[in-house]
C-alpha cells in the first residue's frame, strides 16, 4: 500500500512538473508573439486607427440593449474582470480536455478585441497566451467603455460587414441608434459564427434565442420581455 501511495505521489508530481514546464514555454512563446505584434504596430496606433474610422460608433450611439445582449452572451463578467475571466478559462479548459479539442476558448470581450486587432485567428496556445497579455495591457490603458466601443466597431458580422455601423446599415438599413430591440439582439448574436449566420437567417434566429436566454439568466430581461422580443423578431426582414 505504501509503495502504491509513493508511486501515486510521484505520478502527480511528474504531471504537475510537466504542466508547469509546458505552461512556462507557452507563456514565453506568447510573450514573444505579443512583442512582435507591437513591433509591427503599437497598441496606441492601432486604437487611434480604429477610432479614426468615419463610421466609428460611440457607446452613446448604441442601444443599451445591444450592449447588454453582447455582455450577457459573450462575457457576462466583463464589468468585473481585468482582461481575462479565470472561471471561463477553467470551464473552457475542462471542456476542451473532455473533447480533445480547442473548440472552446473562454475569451473575454477584451481578449477577442486583442485577437482580432493584433493577431491571427489561428487556434494555438501561444496565441492564447499572447492574447491574454494584450488583454491585460488594454484593460490597464483603456476604460471599459472604450474597450466595448472598439470591440463593437471592429467585430465581424458576416457578409463583409465589420463593425456595428456597417452591420446595422447592411442588414437593416439603419443607423445603430435606430435599431429595434429585436434587431439589436439579432446582431449581438452574429459574431459567434458570422459567415454561418449571414448565409442562414434561420440559424441566426436560433442564435438570437440563445442570446435572449442568456439575457434572462443574467437578469437583464424578464422572461416576459424576452418572449415579447422573440415575438417581434418573427417580423424581422433580414
Amino acid at each position: 500500500m505504501k509503495i502504491l501511495k509513493k508511486l501515486l505521489v510521484r505520478i502527480i508530481l511528474l504531471i504537475l512538473t510537466v504542466g508547469i514546464v509546458c505552461g512556462s514555454v507557452v507563456a514565453v512563446l506568447g510573450y514573444f508573439m505579443y512583442r512582435d505584434a507591437l513591433k509591427e504596430q503599437s497598441l496606441e496606433d492601432r486604437v487611434a486607427e480604429v477610432q479614426a474610422n468615419p463610421s466609428y460608433t460611440t457607446l452613446a450611439e448604441l442601444p443599451d440593449i445591444y450592449l447588454e445582449a453582447v455582455v450577457a452572451v459573450e462575457d457576462h463578467r466583463f464589468r468585473q474582470h481585468c482582461g481575462i475571466d479565470i472561471i471561463a478559462i477553467a470551464r473552457a479548459t475542462w471542456n476542451n480536455i473532455k473533447s480533445w479539442s480547442l473548440r472552446e476558448g473562454g475569451s473575454t470581450i477584451t481578449q477577442q478585441l486583442a485577437k482580432n486587432e493584433l493577431f491571427t485567428q489561428d487556434k494555438h496556445l501561444a496565441r492564447k497566451a499572447a492574447e491574454m497579455l494584450a488583454a491585460f495591457d488594454i484593460e490597464k490603458t483603456y476604460s471599459k467603455q472604450q474597450i466595448f466601443e472598439m470591440y463593437a466597431n471592429t467585430i465581424y458580422f458576416g457578409s463583409g460587414y465589420y463593425g456595428i455601423a456597417e452591420a446595422a446599415e447592411g442588414y437593416f438599413g439603419k443607423e445603430p441608434a435606430q435599431l429595434t430591440d429585436a434587431e439589436a439582439i439579432y446582431l449581438a448574436g452574429m459574431p459567434n459564427a458570422p459567415s454561418t449566420y449571414a448565409s442562414s437567417p434561420e440559424l441566426a434566429f436560433k442564435r438570437m434565442q440563445v442570446v435572449l436566454k442568456r439575457m434572462v439568466k443574467c437578469r437583464v430581461l424578464t422572461q416576459q420581455q424576452a418572449d415579447a422580443i422573440a415575438a417581434d423578431a418573427e417580423n424581422l426582414t433580414v
